[in-house]
C-alpha cells in the first residue's frame, strides 16, 4: 500500500505549534498535521477544548508516532508565550513550525468602536503573533522552521463596522514580511494566509439567516463558503518543507472573492451570478 499523500509534505516527526487550537481553523489546522505524522502542540486560552482535541488525536493518531501537548496561554502576555514555548521545547522537541492562528473580533465603527475593544483586538490578533513568533524563534531558527500567520482577506480590503479587526489583519501582512526580511537569514520563512468567508464559530450565526449563505457564496468564484480544512491545507504546506522557497508571501484562500469586483459592477446582459 502506498503511503498516504498528506507524507508527501514531510511534515513526519517535526513539532509544530497552532495558536487558537481548540475550535475553528485553528482546530483544523491541528487535526490535518497529526494526520500528516507531525508532533502537534495545542495553544489555546481555552486548555479544557485544547486537552479534549489532544487527547483525540493521541487516541486517533497515536499508534503512528504522533504526540500531542495541549498548552494552555492568553497570546497577548509575554510572560505566558514565553512560558508556552519553554513547555513545547521540554516536552515536544524544538517547534519546526508555528502557525499564529489566535484571534479574536470587536465589531464597531471607528468612531464608536471603544479604546478597550480596540487595544484587546490589536493585543491578540497583532501583538499576540509578534510576541508568539518572538518566544518560539530561537526553535525555530534551530530548526530553520517555518512561521504561517493566519490574516484575513478584511486585512486586504476595509470593512466598515470592523474595529480595529481589519487594521490588526493589515498589520499582521506587514509584519510577516518584516519577519521574513529580518529573520530569514536565520533559516526562518514567514509567510502569511489570508481567508476569505470561512464557515466558523465567530460566523456560525449569521448563517441563521435564510438565504445568506447562498447571497455569500454567490460573491465568490467558485461558489460557495470556505470550510476551516480549506485554510488548514494551504497552512500545511506553508508549514512544510514543500514550501522552502516562499518566504514573506501573502496567499489569499477566499474561493476567488477578491476577483469579483469587476463583476459586481451592474452591466445589463453581462452580469452573471449564478
Amino acid at each position: 500500500m502506498s503511503e498516504p499523500s498528506s507524507h508527501w509534505l514531510g511534515l513526519q516527526g517535526r513539532v509544530c505549534a497552532v495558536t487558537g487550537a481548540a475550535s475553528g481553523i485553528g482546530a483544523s489546522v491541528a487535526r490535518q498535521l497529526a494526520q500528516a505524522g507531525a508532533h502537534v502542540a495545542l495553544i489555546d486560552r481555552d486548555l479544557e477544548g485544547a486537552g479534549r482535541l489532544a487527547a483525540e488525536l493521541a487516541t486517533t493518531f497515536g499508534a503512528s508516532g504522533v504526540r500531542t501537548l495541549a498548552v494552555g496561554c492568553d497570546i497577548a502576555s509575554e510572560e505566558q508565550t514565553l512560558a508556552a514555548a519553554a513547555q513545547v521545547q521540554a516536552q515536544l522537541g524544538d517547534c519546526a513550525a508555528l502557525i499564529n492562528n489566535a484571534g479574536l473580533l470587536r465589531a464597531g465603527s471607528l468612531d464608536s468602536v471603544s479604546l478597550a475593544d480596540w487595544n484587546m483586538v490589536l493585543g491578540v490578533n497583532l501583538t499576540g503573533y509578534l510576541l508568539c513568533s518572538r518566544a518560539f524563534k530561537p526553535q525555530l531558527a534551530r530548526t530553520r522552521g517555518a512561521l504561517v500567520h493566519v490574516s484575513s482577506i478584511a486585512g486586504l480590503f476595509p470593512q466598515s463596522s470592523s474595529g480595529a479587526y481589519s487594521a490588526g489583519k493589515a498589520g499582521v501582512l506587514l509584519m510577516s514580511r518584516q519577519m521574513a526580511t529580518e529573520w530569514g537569514p536565520l533559516g526562518i520563512r514567514s509567510n502569511a494566509i489570508c481567508p476569505g468567508m470561512i464557515r466558523t464559530a465567530l460566523s456560525a450565526k449569521f448563517y441563521e439567516e435564510p438565504g445568506l449563505e447562498e447571497k455569500r457564496a454567490a460573491v465568490t468564484a467558485s461558489r460557495r463558503v470556505g470550510e476551516p480544512q480549506d485554510i488548514a491545507d494551504v497552512a500545511l504546506f506553508l508549514a512544510s518543507p514543500r514550501s522552502a522557497y516562499m518566504n514573506g508571501a501573502e496567499l489569499s484562500v477566499d474561493g476567488g472573492m477578491s476577483s469579483m469586483l469587476m463583476d459586481m459592477v451592474p452591466r445589463p446582459g453581462y452580469n452573471k451570478t449564478a
